[in-house]
């Protein structure tokens, strides 16, 4: 068990989570748990009274009042933590949030056809319109324009952060940033 516990705070604190966030995690494992374990393993007892005696026997298969309490306690638990992990986690809204991010996108787009001039924002887009990867022998092609002149404009969008270049065999892979 401790060393479950240490993996289970190393990670935490890898992941930057926030008190709320690590509370409500911990406890959807432990009402995962808690559920997993009662509905598989039900302790549930037959009574048997015949005048004065009594006799108590193990029925598998049925619950009793404590287990359906356990349960529904557990349940409720697990829903509560789930909410909150999936609609009011402010690390989880970040990344639910695409059109936040395409907006952003956007933004970052107008800001760079701005900057660029005519030859280079027409390697810029079309780098782009190649799903942010292409071949510089590609973009040659598609350009018209020289090598040397690609290469040219390539560089100046290097040194502007906009692209990067990678050596693949004989030939340089273009990839947008």
């Amino acid at each position: 068990m401790p060393t479950i516990l240490t993996t289970l705070s190393a990670i935490l604190l890898t992941m930057k989570i926030d008190g709320k966030t690590a509370f409500m995690s911990v406890l959807f494992v432990a009402s995962i748990f808690v559920l997993g374990t009662k509905l598989l393993s039900p302790t549930s007892i037959k009574i048997f009274v015949e005048g004065t005696d009594a006799a108590v026997t193990k029925i598998p298969g049925f619950f009793t009042i404590a287990d359906c309490v356990i349960i529904a306690i557990s349940s409720c638990v697990l829903g509560i933590c789930t909410t909150y992990l999936l609609f009011f986690d402010p690390v989880l809204m970040q990344l639910q949030s695409p059109k936040q991010d395409a907006d952003t996108a956007k933004k970052k787009w107008e800001h760079r056809l701005k900057i660029l001039k005519d030859d280079e924002l027409k390697i810029y887009e079309t780098i782009f319109a190649e799903d942010g990867i292409i071949f510089q022998s590609e973009l040659v092609d598609k350009t018209g324009f020289s090598k040397a002149k690609v290469s040219r404009c390539l560089s100046i969008l290097e040194s502007r952060d906009l692209v990067e270049r990678n050596r693949r065999g004989m030939s340089n892979i273009v990839l947008l940033k």
